[in-house]
């Protein structure tokens, strides 16, 4: 029996799936490729779950909160006995939680105490172009901008992170991310998970050298440099909050994950062990329609999904781990849970979370194609929608504001694929419809060689956005295209 390379790219997995090259074993076209750790790696569930700290306004006025996040250097520890240089806004990672309202504007000044040039993108944001984070939009050394958020939009867990033309990748490796979590009245009459039981975890994976630094590899130079990490940089420490696999002790009670996958290019499945049920309330774009009960939940770099634990199913005393089914030894756990006490939960899930208006594919004005593959870019192997590396210059589709369009992706290997401004809705994934109700999305898993069809509406503002893989690596190099709503 002959295998096809789709079939043994699921048996090896990513991680095997890997020659010394970075390549897949049936094709030229580079996988992601681990980086590994001179430092001794941490024994899993030593350290406490950290709790970014949560920003407030230097200023509030009837409309708006403003808000200042300072880029700066520091030393963090983040291997037990060890101190690791970071690039964070206020010097954290990941940096302050931002919470904020639908509806209720909200102003950021990013100030630059970097040595080297910043953009801040709000992922998830519907947001006006000058504050959009385009990646040439740039915050040099010693300079501030403005990001100005209408948030004209529903509640969703949204994160903010650099966003830099052909340096989004070891910017965000060194740190430059953070949570925004956006409420609003809809959410905040449901009966779930609150307070210190809602829980956001940003998930990533890192490697670190002897002296606690996180190493990350050279730009390519020339022809044929850095191709063994082109296809993504993998981290053997997986980190959540920053911390590298950590413990938080829960009550026999429901809680509300913020599950974010922050990493540069691993995707996760993530599942509870021994047994239990994670329940999807809400998506990218925020609350589903109704709840999903899942075995697993799979994210690929930029996705988010908020589910509901229910450790009440568990006695105390017991130890519950976060695991990642995608990953292989140390790189297959994420975190543990330990269940400490009997308490009271008055917490609830509605089988009806909101409501969520399919748009309907016969409304489209235009269907576009957009083919994310690798491919010559000056002279070394380099990443292309429909064959062209990125030009800040070009737009490759002009929607109309207000239209509705149908946009049809198709990959070689994986690509988790982000549309800045407009959320979207799944319309095929392979050829087959998704199950159950819509859902509101704005990063979409591209398998190996799938076609999956999205359409969105384009509305609120005009102007220059991009579409783009969110393989950071990927991203960095070239695949990324630029629309201008008209």
């Amino acid at each position: 029996m002959t295998m096809t390379r789709r079939q043994a790219l699921r048996l090896l997995g990513v991680g095997a799936a890997l020659s010394v090259s970075g390549c897949s074993l049936l094709s030229r076209t580079p996988l992601p490729q681990l980086l590994t750790s001179s430092a001794p790696l941490p024994k899993p569930y030593m350290v406490p779950l950290p709790s970014p700290a949560v920003a407030k306004p230097y200023r509030t006025d009837a409309s708006t909160d403003y808000y200042e996040l300072v880029q700066r250097s520091a030393e963090v520890e983040i291997l037990p006995g060890l101190r690791t240089p970071i690039w964070g806004y206020g010097g954290q990672f990941p940096g302050p939680t931002l919470r904020a309202r639908a509806g209720r504007r909200t102003v950021v000044r990013v100030t630059n105490h970097l040595d080297a040039p910043t953009v801040t993108h709000l992922h998830g944001g519907h947001t006006p172009p000058e504050s959009d984070g385009f990646p040439t939009d740039l915050v040099q050394p010693g300079a501030h901008r403005d990001y100005v958020f209408p948030l004209e939009q529903r509640a969703a867990t949204l994160w903010y992170h650099d966003h830099r033309m052909d340096h989004t990748g070891p910017q965000v490796w060194r740190g430059l991310a953070g949570f925004f979590l956006l409420g609003d009245d809809e959410q905040d009459k449901l009966p779930l998970p609150s307070g210190e039981r809602d829980v956001p975890l940003l998930i990533c994976d890192r490697s670190f050298d002897a002296d606690g630094a996180m190493p990350y590899p050279a730009r390519p130079d020339g022809p044929g440099a850095h191709e063994a990490f082109m296809g993504g940089v993998l981290g053997d420490v997986i980190l959540v909050n920053g911390a590298p696999w950590p413990q938080l002790g829960v009550d026999r009670a429901r809680y509300r994950l913020r599950l974010l996958n922050g990493s540069n290019a691993r995707t996760y499945e993530l599942a509870l062990s021994p047994g239990g049920v994670l329940t999807q309330i809400g998506s990218d774009g925020g609350l589903l329609a109704a709840p999903r009960s899942l075995q697993r939940v799979r994210l690929a770099p930029g996705e988010r999904a908020d589910v509901i634990a229910d450790f009440a199913a568990y006695r105390v005393g017991d130890h519950v781990e976060l695991r990642n089914l995608l990953g292989e030894g140390p790189q297959a756990r994420v975190m543990r849970f330990a269940v400490e006490r009997d308490a009271s939960d008055d917490s609830a899930i509605p089988r009806t979370l909101s409501r969520v208006e399919p748009l309907d594919p016969a409304t489209a004005a235009v269907t576009r194609d957009f083919e994310f593959t690798s491919g010559d870019l000056h002279g070394h192997t380099g990443w292309l929608i429909n064959g062209k590396p990125f030009d800040a210059q070009r737009a490759d589709a002009r929607p109309k504001l207000g239209q509705a369009e149908i946009w049809r992706l198709t990959s070689d290997v994986s690509h988790p694929v982000h549309l800045h401004l407009a959320p979207f809705q799944v319309l095929s994934a392979g050829g087959e419809r998704p199950a159950g109700p819509p859902e509101w999305k704005d990063t979409v898993e591209l398998r190996e060689a799938q076609t999956v069809e999205i359409i969105t509406r384009f509305t609120g503002y005009r102007g220059r956005y991009v579409l783009h893989c969110h393989n950071l690596e990927h991203e960095d190099m070239a695949m990324m295209s630029t629309f201008e709503v008209v």
